[in-house]
């Protein structure tokens, strides 16, 4: 887990449930940034994120099943971070916080048999209490329980690194909600994020099976949100930058993307545990340059983390997983 982050997952999965809450918490403040490219988003307090508004940090940021219903979560992640004291102080007495939670939200609505199953201000509670800085768990739980791709199942993935060639050591992770209305595949069944190639081909008799499944899947709306985690020390217009850079990796795992019917959200929160070079407010030479290897790593990032909740989504459902349908391709050597 990046220095200075937790994760927490609230997950409703059965009777009627499909859907559920993430928390991705900064206790002690974290620099943010926000990139919004969707036709159709869902968000909260994203505008606070702009390098010219007032508030410098957040304390948490909720990714959610729910629609715009489930924008509630983010009230209970409120209130319990406001019972430990942390938030913007905004009074003479220390208990005087506004904590500060943005949040975005995908559509599961009805995924789970019923229509009126979504997040409320309890699942961010819980969520909230759910969290730790360990690697959190991922495929079919949280703000990902209910999502769907191109199809297939779709979940929640994650991905860690450290930045290549950071001189002070800079990483960065990526938690993604992958529930695009976009194809997760190529034409000849490959799974585009798989960048590295490091999974097989499909055989024909599961590419067919593929195309039939993104052939007959309902009309849906859609939205992946997610967020990169960097312990570097950054402005907010460099956080903002870091987010409207993941969207690149987002377009190597889905096409197409930021669709009418996609609310595509992705946040940037960093730290500050690290400098983000050597020599940082002296010279501009070496800012740069080290900035530029975080916006590289963070699409890295965030393309992993949508292959991540590819291979780790199971059926639910209608939905078929990729891995149910192309076994042979991700079957590992030696299984």
């Amino acid at each position: 887990m990046i220095d200075g982050f937790e994760v927490g997952h609230r997950t409703a999965d059965g009777d009627g449930w499909l859907t559920g809450t993430t928390v991705v918490l900064a206790r002690d403040g974290a620099v943010g940034g926000v990139d919004v490219r969707g036709g159709g988003p869902g968000t909260r307090e994203t505008d606070l994120l702009d390098p010219s508004a007032l508030v410098e940090q957040v304390h948490a940021v909720v990714l959610t099943g729910g629609s715009a219903y489930g924008l509630a979560a983010a009230d209970g992640v409120m209130a319990g971070l406001e019972a430990q004291g942390v938030g913007l102080p905004v009074g003479p007495d220390p208990a005087h916080v506004v904590p500060i939670v943005p949040g975005a939200v995908v559509f599961d609505l009805g995924r789970g048999g019923a229509f009126g199953h979504r997040p409320d201000a309890g699942f961010g509670r819980d969520a909230l209490a759910a969290a730790s800085a360990d690697d959190p768990a991922r495929g079919c739980v949280g703000g990902g329980t209910g999502a769907v791709s191109g199809g297939l199942k779709g979940g929640l993935g994650w991905a860690e690194l450290e930045v290549p060639g950071s001189a002070t050591g800079v990483r960065v992770a990526a938690v993604v909600v992958l529930n695009a209305a976009g194809s997760l595949l190529d034409p000849g069944g490959r799974l585009w994020a798989d960048r590295a190639r490091g999974l097989g081909t499909p055989t024909a008799g599961e590419r067919e099976a593929l195309l039939e499944a993104r052939r007959t899947a309902p009309p849906s709306l859609n939205t992946t949100i997610g967020a990169v985690l960097t312990d570097a020390t950054l402005t907010k217009a460099q956080a903002r930058k870091v987010a409207a850079v993941a969207h690149d990796g987002l377009a190597r795992a889905v096409a197409p993307v930021h669709s009418m019917t996609d609310g595509d959200t992705i946040f940037c929160l960093a730290s500050g545990r690290r400098p983000l070079a050597e020599g940082v407010g002296e010279r501009w030479t070496d800012v740069v340059p080290a900035l530029n290897g975080l916006l590289s790593a963070a699409a890295d990032a965030f393309t992993a983390a949508c292959l991540d909740a590819v291979l780790q989504a199971e059926a639910r459902g209608p939905w078929r997983s990729y891995a149910d349908l192309a076994p042979s391709a991700v079957r590992r050597p030696g299984a």
